[in-house]
């Protein structure tokens, strides 16, 4: 009986002691972990007619997702011990390497639906555009604060060198091709120097000369002027270049305010293609409708909002490489979101772009989830050095008293 007695009150006040002050931002790790599940809860059902079809085994890409997110937490777990000063540090060495790999890829990439973006690594193919992101970031932030005057008072010197950069990524990105990428990382860079302090005028004129770029490839390339074309009215051509949004637009229209239930999507039964990749939020909005589809974009964009917060309190500390890079985080979630979940909406044109950590594709899955370990790691270092501003200060106060 005092065994029982002694397990009740050790419950009970297991319930009632406050949690310990973390030197990391919990919310962050559960709303990663939220957009996780919830994106191996949709790829098994999105997946389930496709996986039947082509392996006989209905749970095969459930599997392999699983998979991926095992090393997506192990690759975040490494990355987590890393400090920033060492990406600061080896931040041009990350952009090579990703310039490298794009060559690699164009040279000898795996071809899918006539697109060389992979490398065929046995477990996974990597994408090395989803690591081009990443690194393009990391060097922009390291940029940033190594250079910061020179972006806000000359142009050459400054605002160009970085744009020069980027070109290059872009024509070997453009290679491949994957323009969806080079927007992304266009609108992300181009947030990241507008934070740094760049005049106006180069940002908008740069602005006005990205969109005519982008236009011009579009232009340049007729299966991307039927994309435009399909968007701006799918049902003109139902069962051609509008087929795919058509019937992502179809999800949508049955998943009504709770949706059909969950598994129980008409169109992932092969109507909808791509239904477990770039359109597997149009089966999450059939089978959990409004309710569903505003739960998820609350838990990206509270991801988004952690970045911006924790990018500010950096600032504010004086980590200045892990604000720039915690703001372009943020910003190349949002916007990859808002890419992803215009095009099943038919609110942009279609793209091949995942839905951060909810889509399948193991290189996207794994990157995105290191950048979210930066994250925290940018956060754990910023507490650190606020926790140590008032030692200092007593310190200082001491000497001085003794004085």
């Amino acid at each position: 009986m005092e065994r029982l007695a002694q397990l009740k009150n050790d419950t009970f006040s297991w319930f009632k002691t406050s949690a310990p002050e973390a030197l990391f931002d919990r919310q962050l790790v559960w709303i990663a972990l939220g957009l996780m599940l919830t994106g191996l809860v949709m790829v098994t059902s999105a997946s389930f007619p496709i996986s039947s079809r082509l392996t006989d085994q209905p749970f095969h890409f459930m599997f392999r997702h699983a998979v991926f997110l095992i090393l997506a937490i192990g690759a975040a777990s490494v990355v987590l011990q890393i400090p920033m000063k060492l990406w600061l540090k080896y931040s041009p060495w990350l952009l090579t390497l990703s310039f490298i790999l794009l060559i690699i890829v164009l040279v000898a990439g795996k071809s899918v639906n006539g697109a060389s973006r992979w490398i065929p690594l046995g477990v996974f193919n990597l994408q090395p555009a989803e690591v081009a992101k990443l690194s393009l970031f990391i060097f922009m932030s390291s940029y940033l604060v190594r250079k910061q005057n020179e972006v806000r008072q000359t142009f050459v010197g400054g605002f160009i060198k970085p744009v020069v950069v980027f070109g290059v990524l872009a024509v070997l990105l453009l290679g491949q091709p994957d323009l969806g990428t080079v927007v992304v990382m266009l609108v992300t860079m181009f947030g990241m120097l507008f934070i740094a302090g760049a005049k106006l005028w180069q940002f908008l004129a740069l602005m006005v000369v990205g969109i005519a770029g982008v236009v011009l490839l579009i232009l340049l390339e007729p299966y991307r002027i039927r994309r435009v074309t399909s968007f701006w009215d799918p049902w003109g051509d139902p069962f051609g270049s509008g087929y795919q949004l058509t019937q992502s637009l179809m999800a949508f229209g049955r998943g009504d305010w709770f949706g059909q239930g969950l598994g129980n999507s008409i169109q992932k039964l092969e109507y909808l293609p791509e239904a477990h990749t770039d359109f597997v939020f149009a089966v999450l909005a059939e089978e959990l409708g409004f309710i569903g589809v505003v739960l998820v974009l609350m838990l990206i964009f509270s991801l988004v909002l952690k970045a911006v917060l924790i990018g500010k309190r950096a600032f504010e500390s004086e980590q200045f490489f892990g604000g720039y890079l915690a703001f372009g985080i943020g910003i190349w979630f949002a916007f990859q979101t808002l890419v992803n979940v215009g095009a099943a909406a038919g609110m942009v044109p279609t793209k091949g772009l995942t839905l951060p950590l909810i889509s399948y594709g193991g290189s996207s899955l794994i990157i995105m989830s290191v950048a979210v370990s930066i994250l925290l790691r940018i956060d754990h270092e910023t507490r650190l050095s606020i926790d140590a501003q008032p030692n200092e200060e007593k310190e200082q106060e001491k000497v001085t008293n003794e004085e």
